[in-house]
């Protein structure tokens, strides 16, 4: 069973039509035939939205099983990324970029990250990073495990859309009449984003940076 196959059923398991899914998720009838067609997918935030809807998660609609448990049994002679003991592989949703806003990006691959750190943060999801201007905190290259429903504070790191498909990774400020993304960049050449109250209904934070993980590409024989 591929992705749209598992969106359709769990839709009909709801009891729900293509339309009011759609409604449901703020979008046209079209976009929910695209992704049970196999055409295309939804965006990060549309898909933990789409899997609370109909009731399981983002991991599940994309690899067809939940997270194996700390304690999985990979089979003789697979390969698989060398993580910590008691870690759960996470397949990576996307790409974000730290610098300007640029287009959501799927991504491949899996990253391993602790159990308890799962276990916290259950509808969390892994991103790539792309860029430097987070750099004194997260690398260009790193992965970043991001909480959609963990509230935001001054000071931490947030990714957010800036406008409808293109997010960043930023330094969360609000203030009584704006809200700032600011960077956090060795070099210092970036400058802050900042929105007035009105602009600030454009800007949606995707979720709250809850743990990062260094690029790394080391792996072992069982």
């Amino acid at each position: 069973m591929e992705f749209g196959d598992r969106v359709r059923y769990l839709r009909k398991a709801c009891g729900l039509s293509q339309e009011e899914l759609a409604e449901r998720l703020d979008l046209t009838r079209p976009s929910v035939t695209s992704w049970e067609t196999g055409k295309t997918k939804p965006r990060l935030d549309k898909l933990e939205q789409l899997a609370s809807i109909l009731g399981t998660s983002a991991y599940y609609l994309l690899n067809g099983e939940e997270p194996p448990s700390p304690d999985f049994s990979y089979p003789s002679g697979a390969r698989r990324p060398v993580g910590r003991s008691g870690t759960v592989p996470m397949r990576r949703l996307g790409k974000t970029h730290a610098g300007s806003a640029v287009e959501e990006m799927e991504d491949e691959g899996t990253v391993e990250v602790p159990a308890r750190v799962t276990e916290m943060h259950p509808n969390g999801f892994a991103l790539s990073v792309e860029g430097d201007c987070m750099d004194r905190a997260y690398p260009d290259g790193c992965v970043v495990l991001v909480d959609p429903d963990a509230q935001p504070w001054n000071g931490c790191a947030v990714v957010a859309e800036t406008s409808p498909g293109e997010s960043v990774l930023r330094r969360y400020m609000r203030g009584s009449n704006t809200l700032m993304l600011s960077a956090d960049s060795h070099s210092g050449d970036y400058e802050d984003m900042v929105f007035s109250n009105e602009e600030t209904q454009e800007v949606r934070t995707l979720g709250v940076v809850v743990w990062f993980q260094a690029d790394h590409d080391e792996y072992e024989r069982w």
